[in-house]
């Protein structure tokens, strides 16, 4: 078994006043040459957009967009036709392919909106274009991880074109759970978005990451209430 940990005070920062961000790999002007990814985890930001602002139309091609709103609400556009609102409790994914423009921005004119911008490279590249949202409301369960993310496109969640499975799990205090690999060769990459775990003997907080690979399962133990995303992923050879 290896593993990685990423304190959240480790990450890159970047605070354009409308935009606080924080990455977890490199991204933008943050470079580190030992966190360009984890396996096809590319990337991970945990952003901050306040009240009215957002990101203009931009281009995106083979990659896999995914973004988890925390807070507040989120508006998409994009040059498939699609115009959304992702709530907190929605997770969306944008599946670029050959090439797609989109836009978000802050829906609210007196809040700001707190959400999880994911990237991850493709299992095939130069797909068609493709956008989904779903209500993650509707999957959770307590003091288990449950799925958000897969590759089937009959299986519970949104698919994604990649070997990847997402988890969410919302704990007690005192519960745990393991989590078992589904992919022989796949890593997992847990980020805590609440409280305080114990992953694998490693005590982890509030925006904490870890990545672990060459097992076949991990074991969290909540030490507090605790909400965490597990991003079973590809690792590049």
């Amino acid at each position: 078994m290896k593993t990685i940990i990423h304190k959240a005070e480790t990450r890159g920062k970047t605070n354009h006043g409308w935009l606080n961000s924080n990455h977890t790999f490199s991204f933008a002007n943050y470079h580190h040459t030992e966190r360009m990814h984890f396996g096809v985890l590319r990337v991970l930001n945990d952003d901050c957009v306040q009240a009215g602002m957002g990101f203009g139309t931009h281009p995106h091609d083979n990659m896999e967009i995914i973004s988890i709103p925390l807070e507040g609400d989120l508006e998409h556009k994009d040059s498939l036709g699609n115009v959304t609102v992702i709530k907190e409790g929605d997770i969306q994914i944008m599946s670029a392919g050959t090439g797609v423009t989109h836009s978000e921005y802050n829906k609210s004119k007196d809040k700001a909106v707190k959400f999880l911008q994911i990237w991850i490279f493709p299992k095939l590249k130069n797909v068609s274009p493709r956008y989904g949202q779903i209500t993650i409301k509707n999957l959770e369960k307590e003091n288990v991880f449950y799925q958000v993310l897969s590759p089937n496109k009959d299986d519970q969640g949104l698919w994604l074109n990649q070997d990847a499975w997402f988890h969410i799990g919302q704990f007690a205090k005192g519960k745990s759970d393991t989590y078992n690999i589904k992919k022989a060769g796949n890593g997992v990459y847990a980020f805590i978005l609440e409280g305080e775990v114990e992953i694998n003997d490693n005590q982890l907080a509030h925006r904490d990451g870890i990545g672990i690979w060459d097992t076949k399962s991990i074991y969290l133990k909540a030490i507090n209430i605790a909400r965490v995303l597990l991003m079973e992923v590809p690792m590049l050879r």
